[in-house]
């Protein structure tokens, strides 16, 4: 058990291939005091847990964008292909599981909210013995810690991004500018199609109508900001709302809480350390 201190940005993968571990079952805990961590796109034959216990971590999966906030877990099957990114300091667990037992679990990517019990039973499956035997005490706390994961509620942090290279325009300069407040029909202009027709790809391609997207890249874009320790005014400002109210008004409608009681009830308060852990 130990902390990982980086002074830079480093892939998770250097410490630990779940790939060579030959266990249905395994899992790593750790946690970054500086620095963060960044992957590239890779895919894993085995489903992949990320529980964020503190800190916030953003992955790329699928065509969207998904937000681990704390207290949340990303669901990512097994073969599909993706890549995380987190800044300052964050407390994880990753855990990895064979496809064999993974077929009560989701076949999509999903953000899932954590139960307290959840969250001590992954981590107690991170810190269990490398290689340990299955059978007994350890194999029931890890079929313990699956149905509780089955059961988990589906969290709305999800952002898809479309594929079409004139809708891809459109997401980049939103990202160079939160605040733009352009409608439709001058988006529409802007990448030389009618309205009409951008409307119906939005719709095909995110699942979602223009605002509708547009509001859930603010929430994806506000919680990474609010993570990090800005304040929720200056938030509301850079993302075009006019006041801090409107901008809380809008968080509270879409995840059920205003922002600083959603993130404090996500909030680790354990401490965090690294391990290694396998169960067959």
């Amino acid at each position: 058990m130990r902390v990982i201190d980086f002074k830079e940005p480093f892939d998770p993968h250097e410490v630990f291939d779940p790939h060579e571990v030959p266990r249905a079952v395994s899992a790593i805990g750790m946690e970054l005091v500086t620095g963060g961590f960044e992957s590239q796109k890779h895919a894993h034959r085995k489903a992949q847990l990320i529980l964020t216990a503190r800190g916030l971590v953003t992955c790329d999966v699928a065509k969207g964008l998904w937000m681990v906030p704390p207290q949340c877990a990303l669901w990512i099957p097994g073969g599909m292909e993706h890549s995380a990114r987190a800044v300052g300091e964050v407390e994880l667990y990753v855990l990895f599981l064979d496809p064999e037992i993974a077929g009560a679990l989701p076949t999509e990517c999903c953000t899932v909210s954590i139960t307290p019990l959840l969250r001590e039973l992954v981590i107690a499956v991170s810190r269990l013995p490398p290689l340990y035997e299955g059978e007994g005490a350890p194999g029931r706390l890890v079929h313990t810690m699956l149905d509780q994961l089955a059961t988990a509620p589906v969290e709305r942090l999800h952002l898809p991004l479309p594929a079409d290279p004139r809708l891809r325009r459109i997401a980049d300069a939103l990202t160079t500018d939160p605040s733009n407040r352009a409608t439709i029909g001058e988006w529409a202009r802007h990448v030389a199609m009618s309205e009409r027709t951008l409307f119906r790809m939005i719709l095909k391609e995110t699942g979602m109508s223009f605002g509708r997207w547009r509001q859930q890249f603010h929430i994806m874009l506000a919680l990474e900001r609010l993570a990090e320790g800005e304040p929720v005014q200056a938030v509301a400002f850079d993302l075009g709302y006019e006041s801090a109210s409107a901008f809380i008004t809008m968080f509270k409608k879409a995840l059920g809480q205003p922002p600083g009681k959603y993130l404090a009830s996500r909030r680790g308060q354990g401490t965090a350390a690294i391990g290694m852990t396998t169960v067959g």
